[in-house]
C-alpha cells in the first residue's frame, strides 16, 4: 500500500512538472509568435478564427424558430458579419434564440475596433518590454566589468539627471585613478552607458504611458457600455410601448439592451428585431441614447480619448498623461491623434453630418418612410439615420424607398474611412512617408487602390448574379449591388433589401422577409460578400495602395 501511494505521488509530481513545463513552453511559443507576427497576418488569423468558432457555436445552439433551420452558409455569413461588425444579413434576426443572440453579442464586442485596438496596444507594449529587457541585460553585462559603473547605472535609473552632470562627476571620480588606461576605458564606457540609460528611461516612460493608455481605453469601453445598457434598460422599463414590442417579439429586455449597446458602440448595426430600428422610429428618446454610442465608438473616438487623457492629467497630475498628449505619434496607437488633427476630425464629422441632414430633409422629408411622425420625431430620425451611415448601419426607414440621390450620398459616406478629415497639415504626408518605408518597392507596386478592389468585387457579383439582373431588374440593379458591396466594405450594414412587389414577373411563392439584399444572392455571391467584409475590416493596412498608378 505504501509503495502504491509513493508511486502515485511520484506520478502526480511528474504530471505537475510536465504540465508546468508544457505551459511555460506554450506561453513562450505564443509570446514568440505574437511579438514577431506581422499585424496584418495576425488580424487575418484573428478574424477568420473567430468567424469559424462563431459559426460552430451558432450551429450547435438551437434557434428559436420552429421553421427549417438556416443553412450552414447563412450561419457562417452571420458569424463573419458579426465578427467584422458589418451587420449584413441573409436571415431574419428573430430566428435566433436568446443564447445565440448572446453569442453574437460576444462576437461583436471582441470584433469591434476599440476592443481590437486595445489588444493591439497590449502587443505593442509587450514588444517594447522585450526591448527594455534586452537593454537591461546588456547594462548588466557591462556593469559586471566595473562595480563603479554598476553603481552609476543604479543611480541613473533611480534619478533622471542631466547627461552632462553625470559625465562631469564620472570624470572627476575617475581622475583620481592612478592607471591612465583604466581611466580612459571607464570614461568611455560610462559615457556610452549614460546615454543608453537615459534612452532607457525615456523608453520606460513610454512603456508606462502605453500601459496607462491601456487602462484608459478599458475604462472608456466599460463606462460607456454601462451607461448605455443602464439607460436603454431604464427607457424600456419606463415606456410601455417599447416593452410591449419586445414582448410581442419574444425578446428579453436585458438581452436586447446589452445586444443593442454592444452592437451600436462596436459600429456593427445588428438589432435583435427583424425590422432593425424601424419599430422604434417614433421613440426619439431611445434614438438619442444610441446616437452618442455611435459617435463615441467610431468617428469621434480619437478626440474623446484624447479629451479623457487630458481630464485625467488635470485631476491626477500623471506624467504618463503629459507624455501621451505630447508624444502621441511615438506611442504607436493610431487612434490617439494630435490635438490639431482631433479638432479637424471633429469639424469634418459634423460638417459631413450637416450636409447629410440638409439633403435628407430637402429630398425625403415627406417620404413614405417618415409618414406618421411629427416634426420632432422626423428630425431625430433623420439625424439618427445620417449618423449611422458612418459606419454603424442601424436604420429607422427602409432605405430602398429613399431618393436615388440620398442612396448615392450614403454610398459615399460608407466608403469614407471613419477618421476621414479635412487636414491642411503636413502630418498626413509624414504618415504616408512612414508607411512607405515599411513596405518593399515590389510589394508596393503590386497593391491596388481601394476603388480598384471594390470595382473587381462589384464586377464579380454582377457576373454571379447576371441571370437575376435580367429577370428581376428592379431588385437586382447595379446601384443596389454597388450599395451592398460598399456597405459590406465599410462594415456598415445598410441594405436595400428585397421586395416581392418590385418583381416584374411575380413569383407565386414569393414572401417578403426582413433580410438584406444579399439574402437573395446566389451562394457564390454571398461568398464574395464575405470576402468583402473581411477585406473592409482590414482596409486600414491598404489605405495607401495604388500609388504607382499615375493618371495624366
Amino acid at each position: 500500500m505504501n509503495i502504491l501511494n509513493s508511486f502515485l505521488k511520484k506520478l502526480q509530481h511528474l504530471c505537475n512538472t510536465s504540465c508546468q513545463k508544457l505551459s511555460f513552453l506554450a506561453a513562450c511559443f505564443c509570446r514568440f509568435i505574437l511579438l514577431r507576427a506581422n499585424p496584418l497576418c495576425f488580424q487575418i488569423v484573428y478574424f477568420t478564427s473567430l468567424s469559424i468558432l462563431g459559426f460552430g457555436f451558432l450551429k450547435a445552439l438551437n434557434s428559436s424558430s420552429s421553421q427549417t433551420p438556416p443553412k450552414n452558409l447563412d450561419l457562417l455569413f452571420t458569424s463573419i458579419s458579426a465578427t467584422t461588425v458589418s451587420s449584413m444579413s441573409t436571415i431574419e434576426m428573430q430566428i435566433f434564440s436568446n443564447s445565440q443572440l448572446i453569442l453574437i453579442t460576444i462576437l461583436m464586442f471582441i470584433g469591434g475596433e476599440v476592443f481590437t485596438s486595445m489588444v493591439g496596444l497590449h502587443f505593442i507594449r509587450s514588444r517594447l518590454k522585450t526591448d527594455l529587457d534586452k537593454i537591461a541585460s546588456s547594462h548588466a553585462r557591462l556593469a559586471s566589468l566595473n562595480p563603479f559603473i554598476l553603481d552609476q547605472i543604479h543611480l541613473e535609473l533611480e534619478m533622471v539627471t542631466n547627461t552632462n552632470e553625470v559625465h562631469n562627476k564620472s570624470h572627476e571620480s575617475l581622475h583620481s585613478k592612478s592607471h591612465e588606461s583604466l581611466h580612459s576605458k571607464s570614461h568611455e564606457s560610462l559615457h556610452n552607458i549614460s546615454h543608453e540609460s537615459l534612452s532607457t528611461t525615456n523608453e520606460n516612460l513610454r512603456y508606462l504611458s502605453m500601459k496607462y493608455l491601456g487602462y484608459v481605453v478599458l475604462g472608456y469601453i466599460l463606462v460607456l457600455h454601462f451607461i448605455g445598457i443602464f439607460g436603454v434598460s431604464l427607457y424600456l422599463t419606463i415606456i410601455p410601448s417599447t416593452k410591449q414590442i419586445l414582448k410581442d417579439k419574444n425578446l428579453k429586455m436585458f438581452t436586447f439592451s446589452v445586444f443593442t449597446i454592444v452592437s451600436t458602440f462596436a459600429s456593427c448595426g445588428f438589432v435583435p428585431t427583424n425590422e432593425n430600428m424601424i419599430v422604434f422610429k417614433k421613440n426619439s428618446g431611445l434614438l438619442l441614447m444610441l446616437i452618442p454610442q455611435v459617435l463615441l465608438g467610431n468617428t469621434l473616438y480619437p478626440p474623446c480619448l484624447r479629451f479623457c487623457i487630458w481630464v485625467l492629467g488635470k485631476f491626477y497630475k500623471k506624467r504618463e498623461c503629459g507624455y501621451l498628449l505630447k508624444h502621441s505619434e511615438e506611442v504607436g496607437y493610431k487612434h490617439l491623434l494630435k490635438g490639431k488633427h482631433s479638432v479637424f476630425l471633429v469639424a469634418t464629422v459634423f460638417g459631413l453630418l450637416v450636409v447629410q441632414v440638409t439633403l435628407f430633409c430637402s429630398l425625403d422629408w415627406n417620404s413614405e418612410g417618415l409618414k406618421g411622425m411629427n416634426y420632432y420625431e422626423k428630425f431625430i430620425g433623420v439625424l439618427f439615420q445620417s449618423i449611422n451611415s458612418r459606419h454603424t448601419g442601424e436604420t429607422i426607414v427602409d432605405i430602398s424607398i429613399l431618393s436615388q440621390a440620398i442612396l448615392v450620398l450614403f454610398v459615399l459616406m460608407m466608403y469614407l474611412p471613419p477618421y476621414t478629415s479635412f487636414l491642411p497639415l503636413k502630418d498626413s504626408e509624414i504618415r504616408t512617408k512612414r508607411m512607405k518605408k515599411t513596405r518593399g518597392k515590389v510589394t508596393e507596386n503590386l497593391i491596388f487602390s481601394q476603388l480598384s478592389y471594390l470595382t473587381i468585387f462589384i464586377i464579380l457579383v454582377c457576373i454571379t448574379e447576371r441571370k437575376k439582373l435580367k429577370e428581376d431588374p428592379l431588385n437586382f440593379n447595379v446601384l443596389n449591388i454597388v450599395l451592398e458591396v460598399i456597405s459590406a466594405y465599410g462594415n456598415v450594414g445598410f441594405s436595400t433589401g428585397y421586395s416581392c412587389e418590385r418583381q416584374l414577373h411575380r413569383e407565386a411563392n414569393c414572401e417578403n422577409k426582413w433580410i438584406g439584399f444579399v439574402g437573395k444572392w446566389s451562394d457564390e455571391g454571398k461568398i464574395i460578400l464575405m470576402l468583402v467584409m473581411l477585406f473592409g475590416r482590414l482596409k486600414k493596412f491598404n489605405m495607401d495602395g495604388g500609388k504607382p498608378w499615375k493618371l495624366l
